[in-house]
């Protein structure tokens, strides 16, 4: 049966300082809220990091909610070109892949294109996603939506996630909305 999975696009310690200043806080602030529902929810997450070696892992901060969840190492700007990736999203049957992280314009944007070419359906969580520029997040954006691709928020996500409001699960996630 069909679930939804959140990808954690390449949120590195080296790139992240390279991201815009003035968004890079409100995105780690956004990737804990769904890292938190998707764990609160035992919904699934897989986690990309481009050329760890040069770029560091995954911040420490969003370490902590992955319960050890290995990333899967990349080279290639789409995850779809990450050993692993692709397998993962089937054996999940990933629908939609929600995708997060950065560059937008970049290994999302590509991401996103991999994926709707390959059928699957995609949403991008805009306020959980950043650029080294604001303009440049807003054209990657721009052209997911244009192919395809659902351009949503944290908030918006999570209550898809959570789906009705009479769970305790919802009593809990709520209060990091706030």
């Amino acid at each position: 049966m069909a679930q939804p999975v959140v990808v954690v696009t390449d949120v590195q310690e080296r790139l992240f300082g390279a991201m815009d200043a003035e968004r890079r806080d409100e995105m780690v602030r956004n990737l804990k809220i769904l890292l938190a529902t998707a764990r609160r929810l035992a919904a699934p997450v897989v986690v990309t990091e481009q050329y760890p070696k040069g770029l560091g892992r995954t911040l420490p901060e969003l370490r902590v909610l992955l319960d050890d969840a290995p990333a899967l190492e990349k080279t290639a700007f789409s995850a779809c070109g990450a050993a692993g990736f692709a397998e993962r999203l089937r054996e999940l049957d990933a629908a939609p892949v929600i995708l997060t992280g950065v560059e937008a314009h970049v290994c999302v944007l590509l991401t996103a294109l991999d994926l709707l070419g390959r059928g699957v359906r995609v949403s991008i969580v805009a306020d959980a996603v950043c650029s080294r520029r604001a303009a440049s997040m807003d054209l990657g954006l721009a052209q997911a939506r244009q192919a395809g691709a659902v351009i949503t928020s944290t908030e918006t996500v999570v209550f898809q996630l959570l789906g009705s409001s009479d769970t305790e699960a919802f009593r809990e996630i709520s209060k990091l909305l706030r």
